[in-house]
Protein backbone atom coordinates (compact mmCIF):
# COMPACT_ATOMS: atom_id res chain seq x y z
CA UNK A 1 0.00 0.00 0.00
CA UNK A 2 1.26 2.89 -1.08
CA UNK A 3 2.21 6.17 1.84
CA UNK A 4 -0.42 8.81 0.82
CA UNK A 5 1.20 11.70 2.08
CA UNK A 6 4.12 11.60 0.09
CA UNK A 7 4.16 15.63 -0.58
CA UNK A 8 4.96 15.76 3.46
CA UNK A 9 8.42 13.44 2.89
CA UNK A 10 9.49 15.80 0.12
CA UNK A 11 10.05 18.65 2.08
CA UNK A 12 11.77 17.58 5.34
CA UNK A 13 15.11 19.11 5.65
CA UNK A 14 16.74 19.01 9.19
CA UNK A 15 19.92 20.95 10.09
CA UNK A 16 21.13 19.06 13.46
CA UNK A 17 22.90 22.44 14.73
CA UNK A 18 20.04 24.18 14.46
CA UNK A 19 18.25 21.39 16.93
CA UNK A 20 20.97 21.17 19.35
CA UNK A 21 20.59 24.84 19.79
CA UNK A 22 17.29 24.59 20.04
CA UNK A 23 17.50 22.33 22.84
CA UNK A 24 20.10 24.30 24.60
CA UNK A 25 17.92 27.53 24.31
CA UNK A 26 14.94 25.34 25.55
CA UNK A 27 16.82 23.97 29.29
CA UNK A 28 18.47 27.26 29.29
CA UNK A 29 15.05 29.31 29.45
CA UNK A 30 13.09 26.30 31.95
CA UNK A 31 16.00 25.97 34.05
CA UNK A 32 14.27 24.25 38.07
CA UNK A 33 16.51 25.59 40.91
CA UNK A 34 13.82 25.02 43.62
CA UNK A 35 14.68 21.34 45.42
CA UNK A 36 10.82 21.24 45.99
CA UNK A 37 10.19 21.20 42.56
CA UNK A 38 12.56 18.99 41.62
CA UNK A 39 10.93 16.91 43.70
CA UNK A 40 7.88 17.44 42.23
CA UNK A 41 9.21 16.63 38.73
CA UNK A 42 10.65 13.23 39.53
CA UNK A 43 7.52 12.20 41.10
CA UNK A 44 5.94 12.85 38.07
CA UNK A 45 8.57 11.09 35.90
CA UNK A 46 8.31 8.00 38.34
CA UNK A 47 4.50 7.84 36.37
CA UNK A 48 5.61 8.10 33.60
CA UNK A 49 8.37 4.89 33.53
CA UNK A 50 7.90 1.77 31.41
CA UNK A 51 9.84 -0.85 34.12
CA UNK A 52 11.40 -2.86 31.86
CA UNK A 53 13.54 -6.12 31.76
CA UNK A 54 14.76 -7.02 28.35
CA UNK A 55 17.04 -9.93 29.30
CA UNK A 56 17.96 -13.28 27.99
CA UNK A 57 18.01 -14.70 31.96
CA UNK A 58 14.68 -13.14 32.51
CA UNK A 59 12.43 -15.63 34.85
CA UNK A 60 8.94 -15.92 36.22
CA UNK A 61 10.42 -14.83 39.50
CA UNK A 62 12.45 -11.65 37.87
CA UNK A 63 9.02 -10.38 36.23
CA UNK A 64 7.44 -10.55 39.61
CA UNK A 65 9.80 -8.91 41.26
CA UNK A 66 9.81 -6.16 39.18
CA UNK A 67 5.90 -5.84 38.88
CA UNK A 68 5.78 -5.39 42.34
CA UNK A 69 8.79 -2.70 42.14
CA UNK A 70 6.31 -0.81 39.67
CA UNK A 71 3.62 -1.01 42.06
CA UNK A 72 5.46 0.38 44.82
CA UNK A 73 8.28 2.43 43.26
CA UNK A 74 9.55 4.21 46.55
CA UNK A 75 9.96 3.38 50.19
CA UNK A 76 6.56 4.79 52.35
CA UNK A 77 9.19 6.79 54.14
CA UNK A 78 10.16 9.09 51.41
CA UNK A 79 6.56 9.74 50.40
CA UNK A 80 5.80 11.01 54.04
CA UNK A 81 9.19 12.98 54.06
CA UNK A 82 7.50 14.77 51.32
CA UNK A 83 4.13 15.45 52.95
CA UNK A 84 2.15 12.82 51.80
CA UNK A 85 0.20 10.40 54.19
CA UNK A 86 0.20 6.95 52.32
CA UNK A 87 -3.18 4.58 53.15
CA UNK A 88 -1.38 1.59 55.40
CA UNK A 89 1.11 0.25 52.91
CA UNK A 90 0.21 1.62 50.05
CA UNK A 91 1.90 3.38 47.71
CA UNK A 92 -0.07 6.51 46.73
CA UNK A 93 2.10 6.19 43.10
CA UNK A 94 2.89 3.54 40.77
CA UNK A 95 5.17 3.16 37.80
CA UNK A 96 3.06 3.74 33.88
CA UNK A 97 3.84 -0.29 32.82
CA UNK A 98 6.19 -2.54 33.19
CA UNK A 99 7.73 -4.19 29.92
CA UNK A 100 8.59 -7.68 29.35
CA UNK A 101 9.23 -10.07 26.43
CA UNK A 102 6.41 -11.69 24.98
CA UNK A 103 7.10 -15.19 26.89
CA UNK A 104 7.06 -13.30 30.11
CA UNK A 105 3.95 -11.33 29.45
CA UNK A 106 1.54 -14.02 31.54
CA UNK A 107 3.97 -13.79 34.09
CA UNK A 108 3.18 -9.76 34.49
CA UNK A 109 -0.56 -10.56 34.26
CA UNK A 110 -0.89 -12.71 36.76
CA UNK A 111 1.33 -11.02 39.16
CA UNK A 112 -0.32 -7.16 38.56
CA UNK A 113 -3.66 -9.35 38.74
CA UNK A 114 -2.77 -10.87 42.22
CA UNK A 115 -2.41 -7.04 43.47
CA UNK A 116 -4.97 -5.67 42.04
CA UNK A 117 -4.08 -3.34 39.67
CA UNK A 118 -5.00 -4.51 36.49
CA UNK A 119 -6.54 -1.49 35.58
CA UNK A 120 -4.03 0.97 36.69
CA UNK A 121 -0.70 -0.79 36.11
CA UNK A 122 -0.50 -1.60 32.25
CA UNK A 123 1.63 -4.53 30.77
CA UNK A 124 3.86 -3.61 27.57
CA UNK A 125 5.08 -6.48 25.54
CA UNK A 126 8.47 -6.24 22.94
CA UNK A 127 7.45 -7.57 19.89
CA UNK A 128 7.75 -8.13 15.77
CA UNK A 129 11.78 -9.71 15.99
CA UNK A 130 13.13 -6.99 18.88
CA UNK A 131 15.61 -5.21 18.81
CA UNK A 132 16.13 -5.52 14.83
CA UNK A 133 13.20 -6.23 13.24
CA UNK A 134 14.99 -8.32 10.22
CA UNK A 135 12.32 -11.27 10.39
CA UNK A 136 9.61 -11.97 8.12
CA UNK A 137 6.54 -10.18 8.38
CA UNK A 138 4.49 -12.85 8.92
CA UNK A 139 6.28 -13.96 11.95
CA UNK A 140 6.74 -10.36 13.32
CA UNK A 141 2.75 -10.43 13.25
CA UNK A 142 2.30 -13.83 14.77
CA UNK A 143 4.65 -12.82 17.71
CA UNK A 144 2.21 -9.49 17.85
CA UNK A 145 -0.50 -11.99 18.27
CA UNK A 146 1.14 -14.41 20.73
CA UNK A 147 1.56 -11.45 23.09
CA UNK A 148 -1.49 -10.05 22.69
CA UNK A 149 -3.28 -13.34 23.12
CA UNK A 150 -1.30 -13.47 26.64
CA UNK A 151 -2.75 -10.39 27.96
CA UNK A 152 -0.19 -7.66 26.79
CA UNK A 153 -2.29 -4.15 26.84
CA UNK A 154 0.43 -2.43 25.05
CA UNK A 155 2.81 -3.25 22.26
CA UNK A 156 6.51 -1.99 21.54
CA UNK A 157 7.18 -2.82 17.62
CA UNK A 158 10.26 -2.12 16.11
CA UNK A 159 10.30 -0.99 12.05
CA UNK A 160 12.87 -2.36 9.81
CA UNK A 161 15.24 0.53 9.77
CA UNK A 162 16.48 -0.94 5.83
CA UNK A 163 13.27 0.27 4.72
CA UNK A 164 13.98 3.53 6.17
CA UNK A 165 17.91 3.97 4.85
CA UNK A 166 17.28 2.72 1.39
CA UNK A 167 13.62 5.19 1.55
CA UNK A 168 10.98 2.76 1.19
CA UNK A 169 8.57 4.48 3.10
CA UNK A 170 5.54 2.74 1.09
CA UNK A 171 7.06 -0.46 2.67
CA UNK A 172 7.28 0.92 6.55
CA UNK A 173 3.45 2.30 5.75
CA UNK A 174 1.50 -1.44 5.01
CA UNK A 175 4.06 -3.21 7.53
CA UNK A 176 2.94 -0.83 10.40
CA UNK A 177 -0.45 -0.70 9.08
CA UNK A 178 -0.81 -4.16 9.87
CA UNK A 179 1.18 -4.80 12.97
CA UNK A 180 -1.59 -1.85 14.21
CA UNK A 181 -3.99 -4.32 13.28
CA UNK A 182 -2.69 -7.14 14.55
CA UNK A 183 -2.32 -5.12 17.96
CA UNK A 184 -6.21 -4.62 17.85
CA UNK A 185 -7.31 -3.15 21.42
CA UNK A 186 -3.91 -2.99 22.48
CA UNK A 187 -1.89 0.21 22.14
CA UNK A 188 0.98 0.27 19.65
CA UNK A 189 4.28 2.35 20.02
CA UNK A 190 6.54 2.19 17.42
CA UNK A 191 10.45 1.93 17.67
CA UNK A 192 12.21 3.63 15.33
CA UNK A 193 15.38 2.62 16.29
CA UNK A 194 17.09 6.21 16.17
CA UNK A 195 20.44 5.56 16.40
CA UNK A 196 20.69 3.28 13.14
CA UNK A 197 18.36 5.70 10.56
CA UNK A 198 21.16 8.07 10.19
CA UNK A 199 19.88 11.49 9.70
CA UNK A 200 17.68 13.73 11.97
CA UNK A 201 15.33 14.12 8.76
CA UNK A 202 14.67 10.66 8.51
CA UNK A 203 13.61 10.34 12.17
CA UNK A 204 11.06 12.89 11.03
CA UNK A 205 10.18 11.15 8.15
CA UNK A 206 10.04 7.74 9.80
CA UNK A 207 7.85 9.64 12.94
CA UNK A 208 5.31 10.94 10.22
CA UNK A 209 5.01 7.88 8.52
CA UNK A 210 4.59 5.89 11.85
CA UNK A 211 2.07 8.17 13.27
CA UNK A 212 -0.38 7.98 9.68
CA UNK A 213 0.10 4.09 9.65
CA UNK A 214 -1.78 4.27 13.33
CA UNK A 215 1.09 4.60 16.03
CA UNK A 216 -0.13 5.39 19.53
CA UNK A 217 3.00 6.52 20.42
CA UNK A 218 6.43 6.92 18.71
CA UNK A 219 9.73 5.30 20.50
CA UNK A 220 13.36 6.26 20.03
CA UNK A 221 15.14 3.59 20.67
CA UNK A 222 15.30 -0.37 21.80
CA UNK A 223 17.61 0.74 24.23
CA UNK A 224 20.74 -2.17 22.25
CA UNK A 225 21.76 0.37 19.92
CA UNK A 226 25.17 2.40 20.23
CA UNK A 227 23.14 5.69 20.38
CA UNK A 228 19.79 5.46 21.92
CA UNK A 229 17.37 8.21 23.24
CA UNK A 230 19.02 12.22 22.58
CA UNK A 231 17.50 15.83 23.80
CA UNK A 232 17.57 16.72 19.97
CA UNK A 233 16.20 13.71 18.55
CA UNK A 234 13.11 13.94 20.75
CA UNK A 235 13.13 17.70 19.97
CA UNK A 236 12.58 16.44 16.34
CA UNK A 237 9.85 14.06 17.30
CA UNK A 238 8.13 16.31 19.28
CA UNK A 239 7.98 18.70 16.03
CA UNK A 240 6.63 15.69 14.10
CA UNK A 241 4.11 14.88 16.76
CA UNK A 242 3.36 18.77 16.91
CA UNK A 243 2.62 19.05 13.17
CA UNK A 244 0.90 15.57 12.83
CA UNK A 245 -1.59 16.61 15.52
CA UNK A 246 -2.17 20.16 12.98
CA UNK A 247 -3.07 17.67 10.27
CA UNK A 248 -5.33 15.27 11.42
CA UNK A 249 -6.90 16.24 15.52
CA UNK A 250 -4.97 12.85 16.88
CA UNK A 251 -2.54 12.70 19.87
CA UNK A 252 0.16 10.99 19.98
CA UNK A 253 2.91 9.90 22.87
CA UNK A 254 5.92 10.12 22.59
CA UNK A 255 8.07 7.33 24.62
CA UNK A 256 12.53 8.39 24.83
CA UNK A 257 13.98 4.76 26.03
CA UNK A 258 17.42 3.68 26.46
CA UNK A 259 20.04 5.90 28.53
CA UNK A 260 17.74 7.78 30.57
CA UNK A 261 19.21 7.06 33.49
CA UNK A 262 19.75 10.22 36.04
CA UNK A 263 17.45 12.35 37.67
CA UNK A 264 18.67 15.28 35.53
CA UNK A 265 17.65 13.29 32.36
CA UNK A 266 14.05 12.95 33.57
CA UNK A 267 13.68 16.40 34.42
CA UNK A 268 15.30 17.48 30.83
CA UNK A 269 12.89 15.30 28.84
CA UNK A 270 9.61 16.81 31.00
CA UNK A 271 10.68 20.25 29.78
CA UNK A 272 11.56 19.56 26.35
CA UNK A 273 7.81 18.04 25.90
CA UNK A 274 6.13 20.45 27.97
CA UNK A 275 8.03 23.33 26.23
CA UNK A 276 7.43 21.75 22.88
CA UNK A 277 4.09 19.98 23.23
CA UNK A 278 2.25 21.49 26.22
CA UNK A 279 1.88 20.49 30.01
CA UNK A 280 -0.92 18.04 29.06
CA UNK A 281 1.45 15.77 27.45
CA UNK A 282 3.51 14.72 30.59
CA UNK A 283 1.05 12.12 31.46
CA UNK A 284 0.92 8.52 30.80
CA UNK A 285 -1.69 8.68 28.17
CA UNK A 286 0.84 10.49 25.92
CA UNK A 287 4.40 10.05 27.53
CA UNK A 288 6.84 7.17 28.80
CA UNK A 289 10.44 6.68 29.95
CA UNK A 290 11.67 3.41 28.52
CA UNK A 291 14.30 2.56 31.44
CA UNK A 292 15.59 -0.01 34.09
CA UNK A 293 17.70 2.17 36.12
CA UNK A 294 16.30 5.05 36.17
CA UNK A 295 13.65 4.63 39.20
CA UNK A 296 16.60 3.61 41.41
CA UNK A 297 18.57 6.82 40.99
CA UNK A 298 15.43 8.74 41.20
CA UNK A 299 14.89 7.30 44.41
CA UNK A 300 18.53 7.94 45.41
CA UNK A 301 18.10 11.84 44.88
CA UNK A 302 14.83 11.53 46.82
CA UNK A 303 15.90 9.66 49.88
CA UNK A 304 18.72 12.05 50.11
CA UNK A 305 15.98 15.71 49.62
CA UNK A 306 14.03 13.80 52.45
CA UNK A 307 17.26 13.28 54.58
CA UNK A 308 18.41 17.37 54.42
CA UNK A 309 14.88 18.04 55.47
CA UNK A 310 14.96 16.18 58.85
Amino acid sequence: MDFPYTNILKKVYINRHNIEQDVENVLKCNQIKSAENVSAWLLNAVKLIDLTTLSGDDTRSNVRRLCIKAANPLPLSIFKGLGFTPESNISPIHTAAVCVYPTRVKDAVETIKQMGLEHQLQVASVATGFPAGLYPLETRLQEIKYAVDQGATEIDIVIDRSLVLTGQWDKVYEEVMQMHKMCGEAHMKVILGVGELGTLSNVYKASMVSMFAGADFIKTSTGKEAVNATLPVGLVMCRAIKDYYNLTGRTVGLKPAGGIKSPQDAINWQILVSSELGKEWLTPKLFRFGASSLLDSIQQHLQEYVWQQE
